[in-house]
């Protein structure tokens, strides 16, 4: 099957590195070089290029930023070919070019393909094509959280199944709980918030408002209030039109109209223009009349009654005292009392609804406890699995006689799910502690590897679990940095064995001070600095016959041309040729 290889690094201006290129290869690489070289830097140059976390104190001092280049041979149809293309990423000839720039400010810069993209996808992309162990991975495998996902990601699907079924009802759990919580913490504000309204509502059906209703009755308040003026303009408007009755002499604007009229009708047929003029001015005498008969009506209804004023006065009273308190008119009245009523239904509901929450959190929390029960039961037969291969890794990595297994118990909480007949606390992904313990040798009580382990028996647990990882969650690329701390002598050279039978399915990348483990690598790169202290481009080496030897000499006895450690370091690359 053809794999993702990391193939070349190029970093500038990084720790001690000025300008260096890192050439890999498939198989096994081991980095080397003395302490303070840079050797480290690898690690936290792919780190950066895998997306994580930028720091400005990683810039060379005096550099404006640290870049990092690399280029990753992805096959087609892989998923990270595949999210690279997705991001607008463009691959060369299957090859993906992948750079991350830190400014001494702090700020980062991410691109992919050629293409800018955020440092997320970086980190979204390690997932599928290296796994990065330092000391500080080491460190997190302390942790219970770490031991419970490492469990987890070699159960594969029997877990992942369960777990996923459990976390949406855990979910689904939370946000009742939450609501619940909201409605019955705030249950005196909604009695209160349901009073208000009440009053409202009821204050507003006392009055019985109509739409428009203030409207009409402020013209009509208008109206009755200037009777007597308007009933004096309608009737001497009425007399100029119509003339007087008590003035049979007085002239008045139909007699004057309907006189023109006549004068015209007698000529009109010797001049049509004098004859359209004669029919325009008959219209406004038809007009005027109209008018003067509806002035006669408007004066005769005018009723100047004060007590119906009185009346219209105490009614825009009430309209008034409730559109100070509920809107700006009475629409807007009308529409708070809609409103207003709608939420009263849904507070006076809130009863119903916190019975019907309540039921629906009782059955999720019985339903949890029975996801929780296979939950457990996954990870207890995953566990006895896992315990089993990483225990046979150890054998191979000079701790034949340590037994590792799994402890995974739960905590009682009255407060929690049932699991087992138990109250038992319960969380994101499930009720289960899981905690991987260490026998080192027979006899020894099983213990916490946080308790139970040295260093140099963590780091070869550390790399146990990673290669029985290998077997059943591959990665293209394993980079290990100081995986042999603390180690020597048989233990060691077990673990340069060991690494150099996963390069026979993956690529690896250790960072190693023992030559015993250096022996085994397929390839040796030296990192060395210059006389002024930094490392160039010319620092980063392939080792190959006698430099190769001199190197593993240096490491073995600090001194390169000793004849005692030449003949180590040739028995020592004698062994690795003879297991390949």
């Amino acid at each position: 099957m053809v794999m993702s290889v990391l193939e070349e690094m190029r970093i500038r201006s990084l720790g001690v590195i000025d300008d260096a290129v890192v050439e890999l290869s498939p198989g096994f690489t081991a980095v080397t070089g003395e302490t303070g070289a840079g050797k480290t830097m690898v690690v936290t140059s792919l780190g950066l290029l895998m997306g994580g976390r930028a720091d400005a104190a990683l810039v060379r001092i005096g550099a404006k930023s640290a870049v990092v280049e690399g280029r990753i041979s992805v096959p087609d149809g892989a998923s990270a070919s595949l999210r690279a293309e997705e991001a607008g990423a463009e691959l060369d000839d299957g090859t993906l070019l992948i750079s991350r720039t830190v400014s001494a400010e702090g700020r980062s810069r991410a691109h992919l393909g050629g293409r800018s993209v955020p440092v997320g996808l970086l980190a979204e992309l390690a997932d599928d094509l290296v796994a990065v162990h330092g000391q500080t991975d080491q460190q997190g495998l302390l942790k219970l959280s770490r031991q419970r996902q490492a469990l987890d990601r070699y159960a594969g699907d029997a877990v992942a199944v369960p777990l996923a079924k459990y976390s949406g009802a855990y979910r689904r759990l939370r946000a009742i709980t939450t609501e619940l919580d909201r409605i019955t913490t705030r249950a005196r504000e909604r009695a209160q918030e349901a009073d208000m309204l009440r009053f409202g509502l009821d204050e507003i059906a006392a009055v019985e408002p109509r739409a428009g209703e203030d409207v009409e009755l402020a013209a009509e308040a208008e109206r009755l209030g200037h009777a007597e003026a308007l009933a004096s303009a309608a009737t001497v408007a009425h007399a100029a039109l119509a003339g007087n009755p008590e003035d049979p002499e007085g002239i008045d604007a139909t007699t004057l109209v309907a006189g023109a009229h006549r004068a015209l009708e007698a000529v009109r047929s010797h001049d049509a223009a004098l004859g359209a003029l004669a029919g325009r001015i008959g219209e406004i005498g038809i007009l005027l009349g109209d008018v003067a008969g509806e002035l006669a009506g408007y004066a005769d209804d005018l009723d100047a009654d004060p007590l119906r004023l009185a009346a219209v006065e105490e009614r825009r009273a009430a309209l008034t005292a409730l559109t100070r308190k509920y809107g700006d008119d009475v629409g807007a009245v009308l529409t708070w009392a809609e409103q207003s009523a709608a939420r009263l239904l849904e507070l006076d509901g809130d009863d119903d609804r916190i019975g019907e929450l309540t039921a629906e959190r009782d059955a999720l929390r019985a339903e949890l406890g029975g996801l929780a029960q296979a939950l457990t039961d996954a990870r207890t037969e995953a566990a006895e699995r896992f315990a089993a291969a990483v225990t046979a890794e150890l054998a191979s990595l000079a701790m034949p006689h340590a037994r590792v297994s799994f402890e995974i118990r739960q905590t009682e909480d009255p407060e929690g799910v049932e699991v087992g007949g138990r109250s038992v606390a319960y969380g994101p992904a499930g009720c289960d502690e899981v905690e991987l313990l260490l026998a080192p040798h027979p006899g020894a009580p099983p213990r916490p590897i946080a308790k139970g382990a040295s260093g140099g028996e963590l780091s070869r647990v550390m790399l146990a679990v990673e290669v029985v990882f290998a077997g059943t969650d591959p990665v293209p690329t394993y980079l290990f940095d100081e995986v042999d701390a603390g180690v020597g002598g048989k233990a060691a050279v077990e673990i340069g064995r060991r690494l150099a039978k996963l390069a026979r399915s993956a690529q690896v990348v250790v960072v190693t001070h023992l030559p015993q483990v250096a022996a085994f690598a397929d390839r040796q790169l030296l990192v060395e600095k210059t006389n002024d202290g930094s490392v160039t481009r010319s620092g980063v080496k392939v080792l190959e016959g006698e430099e190769r030897i001199r190197e593993l000499s240096r490491m073995l006895a600090g001194q390169e041309d000793s004849q005692t450690a030449r003949a180590h370091a040739e028995e020592l690359l004698a062994t690795a040729r003879a297991d390949g």
